[in-house]
């Protein structure tokens, strides 16, 4: 994990993933795309996987237990995110835990964060967080 989370410093790098079979797949878009179109499109790789990320919300945190990951290393967590990963028994490990993730411009909670509170099921947050981003022309 420690190697993952240097390559954190690197700013163009938003989250990092090594798979089972040791590939590495970087992400580089702020927010849950990069996850999300993994997810989506390789979910398999995700299996028993190792990831670090600078921000995880709830949204994000659905998303890894759908993708069954084994770990996973946040800067910035919210709390709702660690009870999700916890309660599907992945190794969470974090910086700075916070009650919930803001938006960029800092006056409300994340949209995801938002759109996905109160569902426990990945599948239903998958399907949630694909109509945002499509509704939002983020894919």
């Amino acid at each position: 994990m420690e190697h993952l989370k240097n390559r954190l410093i690197n700013p163009e790098i938003r989250g990092v993933v090594r798979t089972a079979d040791r590939e590495i797949i970087e992400f580089h878009n702020p927010g849950v795309k990069d996850l999300f179109c993994l997810v989506a499109s390789r979910r398999h790789v995700l299996e028993g996987a190792s990831v670090a990320d600078r921000v995880i919300g709830r949204g994000a945190a659905l998303l890894l237990v759908l993708g069954k990951v084994k770990c996973v290393f946040a800067q910035l967590i919210s709390s709702q995110a660690v009870q999700v990963l916890q309660d599907a028994k992945i190794i969470v490990e974090y910086d700075t835990m916070v009650p919930n993730i803001i938006n960029r411009a800092g006056i409300d909670i994340c949209p995801v964060e938002k759109l996905t509170m109160g569902i426990s099921q990945p599948d239903l947050a998958f399907e949630r967080i694909r109509e945002f981003l499509i509704n939002n022309n983020i894919i």
